[in-house]
């Protein structure tokens, strides 16, 4: 039986002994609780020599939530049995009435037995959720891409298996899902193996039955009952000293949001984890130019570093939602200015700020599709003395435990995603109405729509926005 195999009788069997102790009303210390079922764990690459130590990266689980990144794998220490450029995997579970986990595990340039396997990336994800009246767990989003054997490209697929020569295997997407579902409450669990070369007979001074895998991934929900907690008796009525007056605040308060950094730390090492597998576009529409400053000493926040990178441009270019997303935390601060948070249907975030102005999707709450308008560029916020530009963040959803500091260098992905050119803003119905090909007028570079503290700006003159700032910035107290 092979390692995927033995897991899958590990989960079976976990299973049945649940469904044994519950309905024979056995003690919560016979078994896992509800609240254990709801878990996640993963791990980037394991050896398995029999009779031997091995190798692996550590694995994660959850709760408590943990992410891993390390930078290279290498087994042993020359890489000869594998070797990976770049690991990162996690593990996040959230127990109770609404029960959620997920695990992800991505690897990426591997090389095995000395190249005879090699594979551009393994993805291995899986998640599950509950509730009271249902569950559900799934692995989808498992790939493994560039897979070569022996100089042979080949097509993986979900259980493939290809033969490697007369001494060994190679198995792809292994993958199952277990029901942990009740008469009293729901649950599931799924888990996956990315890729799988197991030996057959004596190889590379490896016995028979040595197992390396690349990319696991496992998640379980199981609901659990909200307790009930009995209602506090009312305190009697005491005398209430006199309301002291507030003094205003100095520019409108959103509470201290995202933006303030929970720890000391520096940025996390270069790494850049994948996202997800929909499309994404640049963030702002029209000529901009940027560079790696990722990093980079800033003294306006307390970590001490840069966050993102700086998008430089002209006054007022629409600002762009990368993804499909849900939008939050819009709003003002006095770093960042009008700012505003786009978060992805996977979990990832993504931090806009320094805006002049907001487009009518800013709205907390709000779904919107990659290329959006969401605002424009400016220089609000600290930025006043500097040009305009949009500072722009990337918080993958495996580095939010962070915080605010669980930022990546974003310069890799603005480098790869494609700029929206082809857009004629001066023809999209809602924006402006059209203008004749033999009119005069100009173009419209930007449209700038219900926003009061720039209400006396023409969306259509840079000058008289420019001059709406400043009075903007007169009355904020500059």
């Amino acid at each position: 039986m092979d390692g995927v195999g033995r897991l899958v009788s590990a989960a079976l069997a976990l299973a049945a002994v649940v469904v044994l102790v519950v309905l024979s009303g056995g003690s919560a210390s016979a078994t896992r609780s509800a609240a254990d079922l709801t878990a996640a764990r993963s791990f980037a690459v394991q050896v398995a020599v029999p009779g031997q130590s091995g190798g692996a990266t550590p694995s994660v689980s959850a709760p408590p939530d943990a992410v891993g990144v390390g930078g290279s794998f290498a087994y042993p220490s020359d890489g000869s049995v594998i070797s990976a450029g770049s690991v990162t995997y996690s593990a996040f579970a959230s127990p109770g009435a609404s029960a959620t986990s997920s695990a992800t595990a991505d690897i990426s340039s591997i090389s095995i037995f000395g190249g005879d396997v090699t594979v551009s990336g393994v993805s291995a994800k899986a998640r599950a959720s509950a509730n009271k009246k249902t569950s559900s767990a799934d692995t989808t989003g498992s790939t493994v891409t560039g897979l070569v054997i022996q100089g042979q490209a080949v097509a993986p697929g979900s259980g493939t298996q290809f033969p490697i020569g007369d001494w060994g295997s190679v198995t792809t997407i292994q993958q199952g899902l277990t029901s942990l579902d009740t008469k009293r409450s729901a649950g599931k669990r799924a888990f996956v193996t990315g890729l799988e070369v197991r030996l057959t007979a004596d190889h590379y001074g490896l016995p028979a039955g040595t197992e390396v895998m690349v990319g696991y991934a496992e998640a379980g929900a199981k609901y659990k009952p909200a307790p009930v907690i009995a209602p506090k008796p009312k305190p009697k009525p005491r005398k209430q000293p006199p309301v002291q007056k507030q003094k205003p605040l100095k520019s409108p308060g959103v509470g201290p949001g995202p933006e303030k950094p929970n720890l000391t730390v520096r940025p996390p090492p270069d790494v850049t984890p994948r996202l997800t597998a929909g499309g994404y576009v640049f963030p702002v529409y029209g000529p901009s130019s940027f560079s790696d400053t990722f990093g980079a000493a800033r003294g306006d926040i307390a970590s001490g570093w840069h966050h993102g990178d700086d998008i430089f441009g002209q006054l007022g270019e629409p600002l762009l939602a990368v993804a499909d997303g849900t939008v939050f935390s819009v709003g003002w601060n006095d770093i960042g200015g009008y700012r505003l948070w786009l978060r992805d249907k996977a979990g990832n975030e993504f931090y806009y700020a320094h805006l002049s102005a907001y487009s009518p999707f800013a709205i907390n709450g709000l779904q919107v599709k990659a290329g959006t308008v969401l605002g424009f560029l400016g220089n609000t916020g600290d930025a006043s003395t500097t040009p305009y530009h949009l500072h722009f963040e990337i918080h993958p959803v495996g580095l939010l435990y962070l915080g605010y500091d669980g930022a990546v260098d974003p310069t890799s992905y603005l480098t790869a995603w494609e700029h929206l050119q082809d857009i004629d803003f001066a023809q999209v119905a809602g924006w402006a109405p059209p203008i004749s090909p033999t009119s005069s007028a100009p173009k419209p570079g930007a449209i700038l729509l219900s926003q009061t503290d720039i209400s006396t700006a023409d969306g259509l003159d840079p000058d008289s926005l420019r001059q709406a700032l400043k009075q903007l910035g007169k009355s904020d107290g500059g």
